[in-house]
């Protein structure tokens, strides 16, 4: 099998490394570089437990290649938090919404939400629950993860409480 050295920023921070061509990004991420928040469920692409965002767009790194990404710029769930331990916005809404349980789904769940907001955009309620519905999570019932999108998605926070906060 052949090697392959390898760069990449992730998490601001570069990486470098010799892998296999059959390595696959979510591999690497956990085994090369220890970001062990990108949870493996299927391997199929499927549950997408494994999405991280490459050079601003969300994918399943269970179905990259770590070659593939050579060159690219990461985010995994580990670098959305600010370096001061402040949770990333949708981080947060997932919190305050009970969008989470075990935490097995959530770090996928969290990168499609933070891809899809990225700069201060503002993605409708139906394109960011269309973008969920690739994910699977077996614990909530999905009923915190909508709320949790549903207020990502409203102009004002206080539109989903009633005007509570």
């Amino acid at each position: 099998m052949s090697t392959h050295n390898i760069e990449m920023t992730i998490n601001g921070r570069r990486h470098t490394g010799a892998v296999e061509a059959r390595v696959s990004l979510a591999d690497f991420l956990r085994d090369g570089a220890g970001y062990t928040g990108v949870h493996l469920g299927c391997e199929h692409g499927v549950c997408g437990a494994c999405t991280v965002i490459v050079d601003g767009r969300a994918v399943r790194s269970c179905l990259m290649l770590a070659v593939q990404a050579d060159s690219s710029t990461i985010t995994t769930v580990e670098g959305l938090a600010a370096p001061d331990g402040t949770l990333h916005t949708v981080q947060q809404t997932m919190m305050d919404e009970h969008g989470l349980q075990c935490g097995f789904c959530t770090p996928g769940i969290v990168m499609t939400m933070a891809a899809l907001t990225a700069g201060g955009k503002k993605p409708t309620e139906a394109q960011l629950l269309g973008a969920l519905s690739g994910h699977l999570c077996r614990c909530t019932g999905y009923q915190g993860i909508r709320r949790a999108a549903q207020r990502l998605t409203a102009t004002d926070s206080r539109e989903i409480r009633g005007g509570e906060e």
